[in-house]
């Protein structure tokens, strides 16, 4: 399966889990010259074919492709700019996390030992105009380390070595976010221990090269 066709199947993936409405979310791959293939506007993720994709270079200008690239761009290209150890990203608004974003609240606490060791800290990034410089620099604070963000008011983004990994983050993110959505709602939650957190923490880093940013920035 070509690079193409990989990106065009995780963007019919998270239109079927509804992490995506009508136009809404983009998603790309840095391919092996370093461009990046990104989905173009106004096109319904489950119906995306590999002729909606559009090549760009890192500083967002067209190398190929028709149609107009996404305004997003700029979270794509923050990611790969900085992070070398990124090679997809997912932008969408699933339901749960989204809802969490929509109240200011990150996903910070540590509850699932599998999100830590997958995902780390999910920090909220402050609101910012979408399509503008500003989401970028929302992000900066957590680009490090971050493998998972929600935007305030607007969404979340993950990052992959991969598309299928960053896809499986996003999928990951959903579904923590809606048990720690309905643990709220029955009662108390109860935290990781520091002690646990920090043995994940070490584990992630050993077993799946996930370094965690243990910065109190968040």
């Amino acid at each position: 399966m070509s690079l193409k066709e990989k990106l065009v199947e995780v963007c019919h993936k998270v239109y079927e889990k509804g992490f995506v409405a009508a136009y809404d979310g983009n998603l790309s791959v840095r391919t092996d010259n370093n461009s990046v293939l990104i989905t173009r506007s106004c096109k319904c993720k489950g119906e995306i074919t590999v002729n909606d994709l559009i090549e760009i270079d890192l500083n967002g200008n067209v190398l190929n492709g028709e149609g107009k690239i996404s305004t997003e761009n700029k979270i794509h290209l923050l990611a790969y700019s900085k992070r070398e150890d990124v090679n997809a990203v997912v932008h969408c608004h699933p339901v749960y996390a989204t809802a969490f974003a929509l109240i200011g609240e990150g996903l910070i606490e540590h509850y699932l030992p599998e999100v830590v060791l997958t995902l780390g800290r999910i920090p909220l990034c402050k609101f910012a105009i979408p399509s503008t410089d500003e989401v970028p620099e929302s992000m900066s604070p957590y680009i490090d380390y971050s493998w998972a963000m929600l935007l305030e008011n607007h969404g979340a983004v993950t990052f992959g070595k991969d598309i299928f990994d960053a896809y499986y983050k996003m999928e990951k993110l959903e579904h923590a976010a809606k048990i720690i959505f309905l643990a709220k709602k029955i009662g108390k939650l109860e935290k990781l221990t520091d002690d646990v957190v920090n043995k994940l923490f070490e584990m992630a880093e050993k077993t799946y090269g996930l370094k965690q940013d243990k910065r109190n920035i968040f």
